[in-house]
């Protein structure tokens, strides 16, 4: 076990403790007080993300708390803590992203999805992040009985819009996000499809903003090197989410291989700024982007490997959304102010939680 792992161990076993023991001080007045179950807000990852978003509303009550919300991502409490809740009669809502699968998280994925499965049995409410997210957990987490729903991500339409101006530049097509092992071959499939599109005769540019590991990084930049692209790709290294729509805006469209992305918040935010997008056509991605606000790639459904598009299904892509860009571009934007606006996913979140908490007599529950 390394030190990170030590790490989080140590603090499922602290706030699991600390949170047993502040269950006699639990909020009995029918008012919405959520405990984020040990998760933190903060700017990276999905997780962190929906988090600092919901306690905007919601600010995070540890003393006191009339409800319990988890997230599929960040499961701290022990699940000898969630009966314990349970029994106390508080309400218990879990977001529900994606699952652990063989092909990206190949040591544990079976013992990780177990400690998720007792979290999926025992909420009262399951808000799914995308359909796929839903059929995932009824085939690896299994049959819970209790209500759940379809709740796409949400973005902050008034913080992500298109650029007031547009800038005369070569197309170009923006990645974002934190590149490990594990999906490192989404930033090569990208660097491979803009050389073939360049190749094909397309003046398109790629910029990828976001960590990468280190050795990935190397590589990348050997690939680059080799394909002759080295005038046509940029990797601007990490960024803060408060540097984001401006990064979003320095683009023409966005472009992402990584297979199952359950509902990724980026496409979200590429969509809000007006970027047509570009995709592996699996996971949550095709219900986010529709028919009319980007392209998918076919590849195989499949929870084994991970497949991504050829370099030239890449290329005719790029080609593709350049010809309709002016229609993908309003269509994207259009989608996610319609259906993605965050005043949604927060007013659907109070519904649910006022009527948990102040539908019933929170009598404890067997």
């Amino acid at each position: 076990m390394n030190f990170a792992s030590l790490r989080r161990a140590a603090w499922r076993i602290s706030i699991g403790a600390a949170t047993r023991a502040l269950l006699p001080l639990r909020a009995r007045d029918r008012r919405v007080a959520v405990f984020y179950s040990g998760a933190h807000g903060g700017d990276f990852g999905g997780t962190l993300v929906k988090v600092r978003a919901l306690a905007r509303r919601f600010p995070e009550q540890r003393v006191g708390f009339s409800l319990l919300y988890m997230l599929s991502g960040g499961i701290y409490l022990p699940q000898s803590t969630i009966e314990a809740v349970r029994r106390a009669g508080v309400p218990i809502v879990l977001n529900q992203n994606g699952i652990y699968y063989k092909a990206w998280y190949p040591n544990g994925w079976e013992r990780e999805n177990a400690r998720m499965a007792g979290v999926h049995a025992a909420a009262d409410h399951v808000f799914y992040q995308s359909e796929f997210c839903r059929r995932c957990a009824e085939q690896f987490l299994g049959p819970r009985h209790g209500p759940g729903e379809i709740l796409y991500n949400g973005v902050d339409t008034n913080r992500f819009h298109p650029a007031d101006i547009t800038k005369s530049r070569p197309f170009t097509f923006l990645g974002t996000g934190k590149i490990t092992s594990a999906i490192a071959y989404r930033l090569i499939s990208s660097i491979e499809g803009l050389a073939a599109a360049r190749k094909g005769g397309l003046d398109v540019r790629l910029i990828f903003s976001g960590a990468i590991d280190p050795d990935i990084e190397t590589q990348a930049r050997a690939l680059i090197e080799r394909l002759g692209v080295a005038d046509a790709v940029s990797l601007t290294g990490a960024y803060r989410e408060s540097e984001a729509p401006s990064i979003y805006q320095s683009a023409d469209a966005y472009l992402i291989t990584k297979h199952n992305d359950p509902c990724p918040n980026v496409v979200l935010e590429a969509m809000a700024s007006g970027l047509p997008v570009l995709y592996s056509a699996s996971g949550g991605v095709p219900e986010q982007v529709g028919e009319e606000a980007g392209v998918g790639l076919a590849v195989p459904q499949t929870f084994e490997t991970s497949p991504i598009p050829s370099p030239s299904a890449v290329a005719e892509g790029m080609a593709r959304i350049i010809r309709e860009h002016q229609t993908m571009r309003q269509a994207a934007r259009q989608r996610a102010v319609a259906r993605f606006d965050l005043t949604h996913w927060l007013d659907r979140h109070q519904q649910v939680f006022e009527q948990l908490v102040r539908g019933g007599p929170g009598q404890a529950r067997p």
